[in-house]
């Protein structure tokens, strides 16, 4: 029997406060408006931003709340004016969007659309600004327009990727933030060409996949040498010139670390070295290098999300996966049936995991 049009009682993982287990719950979850889609979730997995935001350290608190955005699923119902999608497709909900019609979308260059760009404070749904869970009528709040850690979520179409049928969606629900993060900064934003050697600050999730597009694009066999900072005593990114006879031709920096930034710049060669800053900062840090670098030469570029547009560019990196250029497997540490979603936190915590897979609906 259909369900579209109708509110839907499922479990979900609720964020009651921060920093305290999630407890699960029956929540309601309302219909799909306009321009929205609601999907069954059938794997979820946890990123260390859905952790930074429920511990709220340095964040607007913003409870309760469901947290989760890197899952896959398939549609159970569209709303008004929903074309691209329907009941039955496999898809990736994304953290930002695609709307295609601002300047952003019809942009070559950009994938930072407008109207769906990530907003981490918002906890409403863009287009009548309630959300679409709620527990016995209290609102229960969204988490950058996905909120995955329940069975069903709506999600702003513009949002949702619709995904090759034959994808296990237990992998390729890792492409809908972390990997494709790290994957495009190389790919589509480094552009490394083969042979190239490359640094990679950082070695959790988004790092990690950041040298899986090096191993795509440079070097059959991947990572080959590992530089710790502690090692030395000098700035790592001269230890670094060192071993390279002068720099690396490309840089991905994915710590956040301000210094790893100044590093990653630095340590690429004069004349065609790039350098791409992934890692979001404090919003109080500022980066300081000497302008002499630029003059000779060397190039710092900026990503989000992999320059991928979601929508547009995710069931290709879906089919890079099928066709077996890109591994996926080894990012998955753990997995988790739905009922013991805890578990995944206290792995990401103990710094266990790289990537936690939940089983819904156990």
């Amino acid at each position: 029997m259909s369900t579209a049009g109708q509110v839907i009682k499922c479990k979900a993982a609720v964020a009651w406060e921060a920093g305290k287990p999630l407890v699960m719950e029956e929540v309601e979850v309302a219909p799909p408006e306009a321009g929205e889609v609601r999907l069954k979730i059938l794997y979820t997995s946890l990123c260390h931003t859905d952790v930074y935001f429920w511990e709220a350290k340095g964040q607007t608190p913003l409870f309760p709340r469901i947290f989760g955005h890197e899952a896959g699923g398939i549609v159970e119902s569209v709303g008004e004016g929903v074309t691209h999608l329907k009941p039955g497709d496999h898809a990736l909900p994304v953290f930002t969007g695609e709307c295609g019609e601002c300047a952003h979308c019809k942009s070559e260059e950009s994938n930072m659309c407008d109207l769906l760009r990530i907003n981490t404070d918002r906890g409403v749904m863009i287009h009548d600004g309630q959300t679409r869970f709620s527990i016995k009528g209290q609102p229960i709040y969204h988490f950058v327009g996905t909120s995955t850690f329940s069975e069903y979520t709506v999600v702003h179409a513009g949002c949702v990727a619709k995904v090759n049928p034959a994808a296990p969606l237990d992998k390729i629900c890792v492409l809908s933030c972390g990997i494709c993060t790290g994957l495009g900064a190389t790919v589509n934003v480094a552009k490394p060409k083969p042979g190239s050697s490359v640094a990679i600050f950082g070695l959790g999730a988004v790092g990690l996949a950041a040298a899986e597009g090096a191993r795509i694009s440079a070097k059959k066999f991947g990572v080959n040498e590992f530089v710790n900072p502690k090692d030395h005593d000098k700035p790592v990114q001269q230890v670094i010139a060192e071993m390279t006879n002068g720099g690396v031709d490309r840089a991905v920096e994915c710590t956040g670390s301000i210094q790893a930034m100044v590093s990653a710049f630095e340590c690429v060669h004069d004349g065609w070295g790039v350098a791409v800053l992934v890692g979001v900062p404090n919003k109080d840090d500022a980066f300081k290098t000497h302008p002499v670098n630029f003059l000779n030469e060397r190039t710092l570029k900026g990503t989000f999300y992999g320059n991928y547009k979601p929508r547009t560019d995710l069931p290709s990196v879906v089919e890079k996966y099928m066709n077996g250029e890109l591994e996926l497997e080894k990012f998955i540490t753990h997995t988790v049936p739905f009922s013991e979603i805890n578990k995944a936190f206290d792995y990401m915590l103990k710094g266990e995991s790289i990537r936690c897979i939940i089983r819904m609906g156990e």
